[in-house]
């Protein structure tokens, strides 16, 4: 069962109480539990408030990365984590492009707050990621429009460890409801789509090994741009 993340936002009208909000969140991490998908909870900084084991299953394959682990604040995970992309396929066009555009709006809505100004800071530390995130971003919003900004309906692919979905599609679905909304949490839940098996080329499994080695930073601008 999922944790409560640190310095939880204060609770909304409908939780009048800490015990209340406490009861809440507890049955909201029995739900989750129930949920064949792998699905989450994440407050406005991206650190993960629950999580189900769906969830865990779907990132069991990844190493320990300080800071950066899918239980411990999303947003990192898929940024910095150099496994992400061999769970999350495309990463950098259909994951973290979206992941940063949401991050912009929340850095916009919220410059002080210590937890995005700590992921901004890590973003400039990485000369490629900066560059992709001040110069790449603004083009990319530019070409796919606010929609492209949404993870709610989008279908993403992904590789899954379990062989019986192996490397599939998710349908992305926002699923919060009012009482987690007004807490400042969003929840989303990755619906796993099974696929009939079919071998990949040997040249394509050649590509995705060499993909594998590659540092876990955005390529989408140019090294001559950095």
């Amino acid at each position: 069962m999922a944790h409560q993340a640190p310095g939880p936002w204060p609770a909304p009208q409908s939780v009048p109480s800490d015990i209340g909000l406490r009861a809440y969140l507890k049955d909201c991490a029995a739900l989750l539990d129930s949920v064949p998908h792998p699905s989450l909870v994440f407050d406005r900084r991206w650190d993960v408030v629950l999580a189900n084991p769906a969830f865990d299953a779907l990132f069991a394959g990844v190493r320990l990365w300080p800071g950066a682990m899918p239980r411990e604040n999303f947003l990192r995970f898929v940024l910095f984590h150099p496994d992400a992309d061999s769970v999350l396929l495309e990463r950098e066009s259909l994951w973290c492009l979206p992941m940063l555009a949401n991050f912009a709006r929340a850095l916009e809505r919220d410059g002080e707050d210590d937890g995005l100004k700590s992921v901004r800071g890590a973003i400039a530390d990485d000369p490629i990621m900066e560059a992709a995130y001040v110069h790449g971003l603004p083009h990319w919003i530019r070409a796919v429009g606010e929609g492209g900004l949404e993870h709610d309906g989008a279908v993403r692919p992904v590789q899954h460890p379990d062989p019986r979905w192996g490397r599939t599609f998710c349908r992305v679905v926002g699923d919060t409801p009012r009482t987690l909304e007004a807490l400042g949490y969003t929840r989303l839940t990755f619906v796993l789509r099974e696929t009939p098996r079919r071998p990949r080329p040997l040249a394509d499994r050649r590509a995705g090994r060499q993909l594998r080695h590659r540092a876990g930073h955005l390529t989408a601008v140019p090294l001559s741009e950095v």
